[in-house]
Order: structure tokens, then C-alpha cells, then sequence
């Protein structure tokens, strides 16, 4: 379960692709999807696009569990992140982790002009987040371009796919700098609840030692037209694997 919330958050990268001519997200949208572990299912996540007056947009990411999985292993996490500018480059990253007994809040500044992401992650003894176990900063030098790994899941949602050409980026997640390679597999037709989609397939992978392939593959369906709709993700786990499935969405808030 844990290992599924990644797959909204793992596209951290900066693309020097061609855009797609027009994102209609831009304006407004909410993504809500059904997480299911075979036939169960284990939970739900929305992904928020919300416009601020100045011209720029707050993406808001939230994933809990349900039923028996909630009382066994509660998990409610949240990751909000303010970007800028038609690349989407973000100003702030904050992330609110819960799961089980573990509590945490990650926060990231990116100093474009100083070519730097100050990073603090702080770990609490409890939910009430009153007492610190422990806190790390860090900073981390960049070439200015780098995106959180919420903010490049829309950059991505831009790029034009078509190529059927591995693509390649920089990424800041965690302590440190990775890169990311985005294999496109070509494309696929997806049937969900919601009908049937032409999409673009693609699995991301981090890491030059293949630190997120060993979490499981990760595979992502986007529809192939101008709304580049994250219909379908999947991660494979060592029982099995994690569905995400787009069940309702909304866009032009």
C-alpha cells in the first residue's frame, strides 16, 4: 500500500521535450482514484490542480486507506507544492506523512538563483506531531530547472509523447539529486469503469542504481490526447501488485 502512494509523487524531473499545445488541467482540476490490492480495495487518492490569484498553482496530492487496512495500518498523507511559470517549476514542497506509527513532515525550498533546494525532514514520536524524534537538514545543489515529484507529474502531463523515445531528466527527492528515465512504451487501449481510452504507456524509473525499480515497477496510462488523463497506474509488489484506477475527475474548477 505504502509503496503505491509513490506513483503519484515519483515524476521528479525537468523536460526539454515540446510541450503539448494546450493543458486544460491548467484551469482547475480534480483527479480521484480507487487504489486496489487484487480485488480489495485499499484505498483512495485525489490529486488537486488549484489556480491562485497570481497566476500560479497549487497541485495537492492526499492518499488514505479504508476499511480493514485502516485499522490494521492507517495511512493519511498529503503533499502540497506551489508552483510558477508554463514549466511548472515549483517554489515550495511540503509533504505530511502518516502511516501506522510513523509521522514525519518534509518540506523543500528551491533557491533558483542561488542554484539550491534547502530540504528539512522532521520525524515525530506521535501523531500530534509535539515531541521530535529526530530532524535533518539538507541542501542540495541544483542547475535550477529541477521540479518536486508532485509538481513534474503535471510536467510530464505537457510533453508530447508520441516519439515512443526514452526521455531522461533530474530529479530532487528525498536528500538528494536523481535522475530519471521515462521509458515510453507505446501505446495501449485501457478499459476502466469510466470506458475505454486510447493511452500513452510509460514507467518511470529512478535512480541510476534502480532505487525505485526495486520498489517494483511502476507503470502509468495517459490518455492520448490534449488532457494527458493519468487513467490507469500500476506497481507490482512482491504479493501481487497495486491498481490505481481513475474512478471520477473534474476539470475547470
Amino acid at each position: 500500500m505504502k509503496r503505491f502512494f509513490l506513483i503519484a509523487w515519483v515524476l521528479a524531473a525537468f523536460s526539454f521535450a515540446e510541450d503539448v499545445v494546450n493543458a486544460p488541467w491548467t484551469k482547475g482540476e480534480k483527479l480521484s482514484y480507487r487504489l486496489s490490492w487484487g480485488f480489495i480495495t485499499a484505498g483512495f487518492a485525489d490529486m488537486m490542480t488549484l489556480p491562485q490569484k497570481d497566476g500560479s498553482l497549487e497541485f495537492v496530492s492526499i492518499a488514505r486507506n479504508n476499511g480493514a487496512f485502516r485499522s490494521i495500518y492507517p495511512v493519511a498523507d498529503t503533499i502540497r507544492t506551489l508552483s510558477k511559470g508554463d514549466k511548472f517549476l515549483p517554489e515550495t514542497f511540503k509533504k505530511i506523512l502518516n502511516e501506522g506509527s510513523y509521522h514525519s513532515t518534509s518540506k523543500i525550498l528551491f533557491d533558483r538563483k542561488g542554484k539550491m533546494a534547502v530540504l528539512s525532514d522532521t520525524v515525530f514520536e506521535n501523531s500530534k506531531r509535539d515531541e521530535i524524534r529526530r530532524r535533518v537538514d539538507t541542501t542540495v545543489s541544483i542547475n535550477g530547472y529541477e521540479h518536486c515529484i508532485i509538481s513534474a507529474f503535471y510536467r510530464v502531463r505537457t510533453m508530447d509523447l508520441s516519439g515512443k523515445k526514452d526521455t531522461y531528466f533530474s530529479a530532487v527527492s528525498g536528500k538528494k539529486r536523481y535522475s530519471l528515465r521515462v521509458i515510453i512504451h507505446g501505446k495501449e487501449t485501457v478499459e476502466t469503469d469510466l470506458g475505454k481510452f486510447d493511452c500513452i504507456k510509460v514507467e518511470p524509473v529512478l535512480g541510476d542504481d534502480g532505487a525505485f525499480k526495486a520498489a517494483g515497477r511502476l507503470f502509468i496510462w495517459l490518455t492520448d490526447d490534449e488532457r494527458r488523463l493519468p487513467v490507469l497506474m500500476t506497481v507490482k509488489i512482491p504479493i501481487g501488485s497495486i491498481r490505481g484506477e481513475l474512478v471520477q475527475f473534474r476539470q475547470g474548477l
